[in-house]
């Protein structure tokens, strides 16, 4: 035995010796229990690097241990082939993406083996290949015909040099990612699928051996609430109402102005002749921006008041109608009811722009500055 451990002379005879020995394939008919194990598949956009197998290593760790434990290991692999990765890579190296793809793919499948992990080959799959994809497309048919896929118009980045949708990630500083160019919020005919239907049944985790910290981020991505909807009808506009939902409907008195998300459909009918301009061009600056970057809570909020007032159902008050790029369209009704003494968001905007912030839901006790 060498006195000195060399990798490439040792580990290449053990990779060897398991690869003729068949150690890491699934035999499906074996008695012991079965054990699942799945990690995160890479993109085929470049290479391996550290990052993958600090995200990789614990996943091959662990069906390891489920091996050492008497159970039979399925631990396939594959690559996330579609997409934006696959496609970048493609022009930075001004070849086919199809070339550039599976090129990538022969060199991460030999690393894969290089660095010992148990993966069983013979169960590869890439998202690219149509005897893949044919199984999305079948999905995606099996969802149609059960109305959980539709159709209907919703925002989106759109890159006007690339002429593509960004993911918000991708939009930076207002500017797509690659191309450089000022990004437009467009409205988009898209597919969408039912998801909300089943929100009560994620809701459930009975019988579930999850952390609390998933199930929280589930929780918080499903974001239900319990409320109620709002109608408040418009001055000026006798056949015009804008709906809201609120959490505390026992605020409505302390209500003191609205906020429009800035693409609500409304705007252009409330916005006064005197305002439109200051209104358009506040729309334009929104528009150039992604959702992440509008919610962001640490940066100031802004605004635009439409010069159009609502009336507070409870008290009939005359409050005015502002669009801020902190609503979201596609969020609720893409309307909100301001109640700056009772929510943080409302009452910075307030402060900005000098809106009363009057005090209704007060414990006993309090004192008031």
């Amino acid at each position: 035995m060498s006195e000195r451990y060399n990798p490439s002379e040792i580990d290449s005879h053990w990779r060897e010796r398991w690869a003729a020995a068949d150690i890491y394939k699934f035999h499906p008919d074996d008695p012991r229990p079965k054990h699942y194990a799945l990690t995160m598949l890479p993109y085929p956009s470049g290479y391996l690097h550290p990052g993958h197998v600090w995200a990789m290593g614990p996943s091959d760790s662990r069906a390891r241990w489920m091996r050492m434990q008497g159970y039979n290991v399925f631990f396939p692999m594959g690559f996330d082939a579609f997409g934006l990765p696959a496609e970048n890579a493609a022009i930075r190296g001004g070849i086919h993406p199809k070339i550039s793809t599976y090129n990538s793919i022969s060199r991460i499948r030999e690393q894969f083996k290089t660095i010992g992990m148990m993966v069983d080959w013979d169960h590869e799959v890439i998202t690219c290949d149509p005897e893949y994809y044919r199984w999305n497309q079948w999905f995606f048919l099996q969802f149609y015909g059960k109305g959980l896929a539709y159709k209907k118009a919703s925002f989106v980045n759109w890159d006007p040099v690339d002429q593509t949708v960004l993911a918000n990630e991708q939009v930076i500083n207002g500017r797509g990612d690659r191309s450089g160019a000022v990004i437009e919020r467009r409205l988009m005919s898209q597919w969408h699928f039912a998801i909300t239907r089943y929100a009560e049944e994620l809701l459930n985790f009975e019988g579930l051996d999850w952390p609390e910290r998933i199930m929280t981020m589930q929780r918080n991505w499903i974001g239900r609430s319990e409320g109620a909807s709002v109608t408040f009808a418009v001055a000026e506009h006798a056949d015009e109402r804008i709906e809201v939902f609120t959490t505390r409907p026992d605020t409505l008195w302390g209500a003191t102005f609205m906020v429009l998300a800035p693409e609500h459909a409304l705007v252009e009918t409330l916005t006064t002749p005197e305002q439109r301009a200051a209104v358009e061009a506040y729309k334009l600056a929104a528009s150039q921006q992604s959702e992440i970057e509008r919610t962001a809570t640490d940066r100031p909020k802004t605004g635009v008041w439409t010069g159009g007032y609502a009336i507070n159902p409870v008290n009939n008050a005359r409050i005015p109608i502002w669009i801020a790029d902190y609503v979201l369209v596609n969020y609720g009704t893409g309307a909100i009811m301001a109640v700056p003494a009772h929510d943080q968001r409302d009452f910075e905007f307030a402060r900005q722009f000098g809106l009363p912030t009057p005090v209704v839901v007060q414990p006993t006790g309090d004192i008031l500055d």
